[in-house]
């Protein structure tokens, strides 16, 4: 992907994590109104030992594929009515970050991507909702305003809630495992039922509010699942 066309997808991806924090306010009128968009085929976990292929298939990242796959498989036992794929997580993961590789970012063995992926100053400019810094700069690095951060593009608040460790140490934003985790947790909380359109739909717009972007995880999701078919 080209390096223009990755800065659109993060500053997308910025709007996306200011909606984060309110997205779930709004009552039953913005659910009336929410368009449905058709939900990608699920994709079914790699057997074991193909991971690699898998990855090669899709052109994902190995260290981004396992995230994802684990972050599905553990939510399959954890949240089992909600029915959210890896590959939902890994299109998601794909408009965010590229996969942890934004500004040339990678994610080393244990999934932390470094440099750290950090997004635009949250200061209402640019469409986007100011909200003044509210961690101190620890997981931003900025004391002033909040900025979304690492691969699946949280912001501070949002991680405070939803934030969930899939090793048993701290919660990090910035490693893809427990961002993967943290994500799927937040999509099934939000959708309910992802194996249906409308809770898949209502699930991505509650990420992101805009249709255009709930339609863009549906592709990038189907061609994933096609890939790996």
């Amino acid at each position: 992907m080209r390096r223009s066309t990755v800065l659109l997808v993060l500053v997308g991806a910025l709007v996306a994590a200011a909606v984060l924090v309110l997205a779930t306010r709004g009552g039953e009128d913005r659910t009336a109104r929410m368009p449905v968009v058709e939900r990608p085929a699920p994709a079914a976990s790699p057997a074991p030992g193909t991971v690699r292929r898998t990855a090669r298939e899709t052109g994902i990242p190995t260290r981004a594929l396992r995230a994802y796959v684990r972050a599905a498989e553990t939510l399959q036992r954890t949240h089992p009515r909600c029915g959210l794929a890896w590959n939902t997580l890994a299109g998601i993961g794909s408009a965010e970050s590229s996969h942890g590789a934004f500004g040339g970012a990678t994610l080393d063995e244990r999934g932390v991507a470094s440099p750290r992926i950090l997004g635009v100053p949250l200061d209402g400019t640019g469409g986007n909702r100011a909200i003044r810094d509210t961690d101190g700069g620890t997981l931003d690095g900025d004391t002033r305003w909040d900025r979304a951060v690492g691969p699946l593009q949280f912001i501070p608040t949002t991680w405070a809630s939803w934030g969930t460790s899939a090793g048993g140490s701290k919660a990090d934003p910035h490693d893809i495992d427990d961002a993967a985790l943290s994500a799927g947790r937040y999509l099934c909380h939000a959708g309910g039922d992802l194996s249906t359109s409308r809770g898949w739909s209502r699930a991505v717009l509650t990420y992101n509010n805009s249709r255009a972007y709930a339609e863009k995880i549906a592709r990038i999701a189907s061609a994933y699942a096609a890939a790996a078919d």
